[in-house]
């Protein structure tokens, strides 16, 4: 799956498991790392030498043979080698190859180690400062196990030099990130000569892991330890226990190192000396860091498997994901200008259809969230626009001394009889053209709206990967709305116009002067003959407005113009330069002035009824149904040109790069997808063969009808094309040989020695792998006295074992065959779907 991803060079959107290497400073980690590659590649020094994770991915490839005489024209190879060529050219053994230089193999470790540095001195400068960026080294090596492996800087305490000060946090953080992934193995390395209690990294990934499920220990410098001190009940789990144990391992000196010994001696060393320890040497084959390779190679792929269902699920995911990201980006642009043409025709036909939908109201992507389209227009007209007509009143700008004014100016040189029809007009023309305002301000934010709907239908991918049509659409669309702004408030101008130029007294729903002024007279009436006050002391009729309480009366026609003191009848003055009202109203302008009013509001109501009903109907048939009908001939005459489709269907270069990336994930993800479910498809296609050998057995009431297959697996070797092949070695059925023998008990009974000898080998270099599949769990006591087939298994070198149903308590109660198994390193794998047929063979016992 690593594979599948780098090759085509995208990062990997699944959070595969990998081991994580953590421990404090000089605690060992570069050695057991080096151990464990064979090579010496990794930086050395004092203080902070890992200043940047290094993902490391050793890749086990089989001894490649001779190659052929390689191509004179050296100049036309896409892979360059660093480092000392063979004679015959042939295939490098071993190379180390970077994810940041593509085809650049380096065969010189040396090289490899050089070439580390200077990334991370490029990322973190010549300090002591460290970087979350990773290196990516890829080791490919037929003296290595397959394994993924993360080596982080190691636990500091104090700055030394020039560090950060916080370097303790920033390791720590990085530390954390990379551990708390729920699919992270972590290899916590403590020297063996110092107490367990105080180990940094032990301590971490308790805090990550308190279980300790997920956690194996390496206790490095055990030849170090004092004489008379061992670690064995650290081994035994009597100290700090961990599910997955510890492994003793003896690494070169610093001595060493500087003297040059060799890996290969070292590891002879580490292995004489748990074999001749007095401590160690009755464990010795579960010491050394050839077994700690062993170890961790088996601990990761039991990893993998287990959480197998979860990475399929993530890459289908994924998959899905990336192809509607791709099918949106759509297909690359031809060059046929045909081909153009109909696209931006197919555009201009699709966003029109929209436009109008949206509006309309029966777009497919409605939502219950907020109101959108047509329904926010609505909301303009029946909401904004009614409720700021309606909350307009007459007399919040003319007030009763105003309306006494106009009533005198209206009257002209003669004082009037009756109440004047031009003050009445004049006032209800002023209030009128009170609404144009509101009107107007109504068209603009419709118009407003229309450019909203605009840029959501714009917003969309697929004038993202057109960028210059997106801007050419925004000015067309926009430009045509503009135009219709004019008609449109000219024709909002010509309804309050209208309604300005005639006032239709004889309208059926205005209050005529007579009604007004009886209604007037009633309410004048009523104050100056107050009703009879009933035993609470209240009047049986309603009090009547302040304004129509009665004033004092003044002589004259201009009485209340004047309110100076009463000079000598001989005495005249000439008026003031400016006549204004300023003491209360006489009692017949009062009464001329309530009855203005109450014509003024009856009136005006209709108009603004008019109004709040007209204006969105002219606003809809200039503007919005304009839009409607003529938005996509208007598109068309402006972008449907030839000479102008290269330009619009320029695609961005995001939508480029972006489709290019889609695609790249999309192989890649197709790629893991294959190798997940090519992985499923081989354990569902034997446990079928094992039901099939179930078949076979002749039942009887004491014993159950089981079928096994043994399968033998080649381990994959270099590289992502190279994928492991299965094949059955044996199958057994209940009772196919002599005896009360068991299906698992005659897969092994059929093997010979040579094959026996090579699976119960504990080289950990071994390029086969021995898998049982049986359609019952395999049993963990007899009845018979037999040997139980679990101990077989486990005698066997057998390392998987794949069963389609536990064992039914009908025979043996407490059956533990799964927990024993595990318990002596065997992974055991449920495959689910299969219970009834499994159990089918034995209706005769169970029913």
């Amino acid at each position: 799956l690593q594979d599948a991803f780098s090759t085509v060079g995208v990062h990997n959107p699944v959070d595969l498991p990998q081991i994580v290497v953590i421990g404090s400073q000089s605690s060992g980690k570069s050695s057991v790392l080096e151990n464990i590659v064979g090579r010496d590649f990794l930086p050395r020094g004092s203080g902070i030498v890992t200043r940047r994770p290094l993902v490391l991915q050793l890749i086990n490839r089989t001894p490649t043979a001779p190659a052929a005489p390689a191509n004179d024209d050296q100049g036309k190879s896409e892979t360059r080698l660093y480092g000392r060529p063979s004679p015959d050219k042939q295939e490098p053994e071993e190379w180390g190859e970077f994810l940041h230089q593509p085809g650049v193999k380096y065969t010189d470790f040396n090289l490899i180690r050089e070439e580390i540095v200077r990334d991370t001195e490029l990322k973190t400068g010549k300090n002591a400062g460290i970087s979350p960026l990773p290196i990516n080294l890829r080791i490919y090596s037929p003296n290595v196990l397959t394994l993924t492996l993360v080596d982080l800087p190691g636990l500091t305490k104090v700055p030394v030099g020039d560090q950060p000060k916080d370097i303790e946090k920033q390791i720590r953080d990085m530390l954390v990130k990379y551990i708390t992934k729920p699919n992270a193995i972590i290899l916590a390395v403590t020297a063996a000569n110092t107490d367990l209690a105080n180990s940094d990294g032990l301590r971490l990934a308790r805090d990550v892991d308190p279980e300790g499920a997920r956690t194996i220990g390496v206790l490095t410098k055990i030849d170090l330890m004092d004489t008379g001190t061992d670690v064995v009940d650290i081994l035994a789990g009597r100290v700090i226990p961990l599910r997955l144990g510890y492994v003793p391992v003896v690494n070169r000196g610093q001595r060493d190192i500087e003297n040059k010994k060799s890996i290969t001696r070292s590891l002879e060393g580490e292995r004489s000396f748990f074999e001749n320890h007095s401590a160690y040497k009755s464990k010795a084959q579960y010491c050394g860091t050839p077994y700690l390779a062993r170890k961790l190679n088996m601990i990761l792929m039991h990893h993998i498997r287990n959480t197998l269902p979860e990475i399929k699920a993530k890459i289908q995911a994924a998959l899905v994901k990336y192809q509607a990201e791709l099918a949106s980006l759509g297909d690359m642009m031809g060059d046929g200008a045909a081909g153009q043409a109909n696209i931006v025709l197919n555009i201009i036909t699709e966003f029109c259809a929209e436009f109008r939908t949206i509006i309309d109201g029966s777009s497919a992507d409605l939502t219950s969230f907020e109101l959108s389209g047509g329904a926010r227009v609505s909301f303009v007209f029946h909401e904004l626009f009614s409720s700021g007509v309606k909350s307009l009143d007459p007399f919040d700008q003319i007030k009763d001394p105003d309306i006494r004014t106009i009533l005198y100016n209206s009257s002209g040189s003669s004082p009037a009889l009756f109440v004047g029809t031009t003050a009445f007009e004049v006032i209800i023309k002023q209030q009128i053209k009170r609404l144009e305002d509101p009107s107007l301000r109504c068209v603009t934010i419709v118009f407003d709206e229309l450019v909203r709907i605009l840029t959501q239908l714009l917003s969309k991918q697929l004038f993202k990967r057109f960028p210059q049509l997106k801007d050419r659409f925004y000015q067309v669309v926009v430009n045509f709305l503009r135009t219709q702004l004019n008609p449109t408030n000219k024709l909002v101008q010509d309804l309050i116009s209208m309604e300005a130029c005639y006032i239709n007294t004889a309208h059926p729903d205005f209050l005529n002067g007579h009604k007004a002024m009886a209604v007037i007279n009633e309410r004048v009436n009523q104050a100056k003959n107050p009703p009879p006050v009933d035993s609470k002391g209240r009047n049986s009729l309603a009090a009547l407005p302040p304004s129509l309480e009665p004033e004092p009366t003044n002589n004259g026609f201009f009485g209340s113009f004047f309110q100076a003191k009463k000079k000598k009848a001989t005495i005249m003055e000439p008026p003031p330069a400016v006549l204004k009202a300023s003491t209360a109203l006489s009692e017949r302008e009062q009464i001329e002035t309530e009855v203005i009013k109450l014509l003024i509001s009856s009136y005006f109501n209709i108009v603004k009824r008019t109004i709040i009903d007209t204006v969105p109907k002219a606003i809809m048939l200039n503007l919005v149904n304009k839009a409607k009908e003529e938005l996509q001939r208007e598109l068309l005459q402006e972008l449907y040109k030839a000479d102008v489709l290269n330009e619009l269907l320029k695609e961005s270069e995001f939508t480029q790069n972006r489709r290019k990336e889609c695609k790249k994930m999309i192989e890649a993800l197709q790629k893991a997808d294959e190798i997940v479910s090519s992985d499923a498809q081989k354990h569902i296609k034997f446990m079928k063969l094992a039901i099939d050998q179930a078949k076979l057995s002749i039942p009887v009431p004491s014993g159950y009808c089981v079928g096994a297959i043994l399968a033998q697996q080649e381990i994959a070797g270099e590289g992502a094309d190279e994928t492991s092949t299965f094949k059955v070695v044996t199958t057994g059925y209940s009772r196919e040989l002599p005896g009360n023998t068991h299906a698992e008990e005659c897969c092994l009974s059929k093997l010979n020695s040579t094959v026996l000898a090579e699976m119960t080998s504990p080289s950990p270099m071994r390029q086969r792998e021995w898998i049982m599949y049986s359609t019952m769990e395999p049993c963990s006591r007899r009845l018979s006295g037999n040997r139980p087939c679990c101990e077989r298994l486990i005698e066997s070198g057998i390392r998987r074992v794949y069963v389609g149903v536990r064992e039914p308590d009908h025979f043996v109660q407490d059956v533990v065959g799964v927990e024993s198994m595990v318990k002596h390193g065997i992974e055991v794998v449920h495959i689910p779907g299969f219970e009834k047929e499994c159990l089918e063979p034995n209706r005769h016992i169970l029913g």
